[in-house]
């Protein structure tokens, strides 16, 4: 599954995932898609408590220092996709579509727009009115932030994506200038919903759909973590960046950043 060229969006939920296993496993499947080798995928990775820092941002967004973040085991990681500093963790949606952007015409900003209508969409469903912030990527309600995109480019394939506030500690915001927004405030679908917010199967279903049907798939195949992960074990070659190994403190994985 997810090996064949067809008109299909292949959707695989990684389960717990460390951050950088997750760039190094995106890093494979963006080369096998350049290469012809596979088809799009939609990967849903469960990180730890995690800080990412774009390209478009500097350490000054992140307010807890080194040593604090060190002590509370969150590791700071430099990315190649656009935008500021965020923070990943349970509770929170994930998306990394792996997609060839001839879908969206090779247009960046269409590639943006249409990942906002597929968390916006689902989001309308719950009565969450999630909108667009004019000149600030992502997902808001009202002047709350409940979802962020950062996305890169390779050999015009699209990778890294969205991740949708559902039920997560949003404290885990408060080490940082979310998206490099001072004061920003963040929400959650369990902030505005409580009880009645969805689980995390159930909403990461819709967005897929939602996504699937936006860039115009015949449906979705499910693949196990197995599927995806073998990917890793082939070799990027000497003119390709990024490699099947975790990338080290530090090391970008590549690509061209847009926020």
């Amino acid at each position: 599954m997810g090996s064949e060229m067809t008109n299909r969006l292949t959707v695989c939920a990684l389960g717990a995932t460390p951050y950088r296993e997750g760039l190094a496993l995106q890093d494979a499947i963006v080369r096998a898609r350049a290469d012809g080798r596979t088809g799009d995928w939609l990967l849903y990775p469960d990180h730890p408590p995690v800080l990412t820092l774009g390209r478009g941002g500097s350490g000054a967004s992140v307010i807890a220092d080194r040593g604090a973040l060190a002590r509370a085991g969150i590791e700071l990681v430099d990315v190649p996709r656009g935008g500021d500093v965020t923070w990943h963790g349970p509770g929170q949606l994930v998306g990394y579509p792996i997609v060839a952007l001839d879908r969206v015409g090779r247009d960046l900003h269409r590639w943006l727009r249409t990942l906002e209508e597929a968390l916006i969409r689902p989001l309308a469903r719950y009565g969450i009115p999630g909108e667009r912030s004019q000149g600030r990527t992502g997902v808001w309600v009202g002047e709350r932030k409940i979802a962020s995109l950062g996305v890169a480019v390779r050999r015009w394939v699209g990778y890294h994506g969205f991740a949708l506030n559902v039920r997560p500690d949003l404290s885990g915001f408060s080490l940082i200038h979310p998206c490099g927004l001072p004061g920003v405030r963040m929400t959650s679908m369990a902030e505005l919903l409580g009880d009645g917010a969805p689980g995390m199967s159930e909403i990461r279903s819709a967005v897929s759909n939602e996504l699937a049907t936006l860039l115009g798939y015949d449906g979705l195949d499910e693949a196990p973590p197995a599927a995806a992960r073998k990917f890793m074990d082939t070799p990027a070659t000497a003119d390709e960046p990024g490699t099947g190994t975790l990338p080290a403190p530090g090391q970008s994985t590549g690509g061209m950043p847009k926020w």
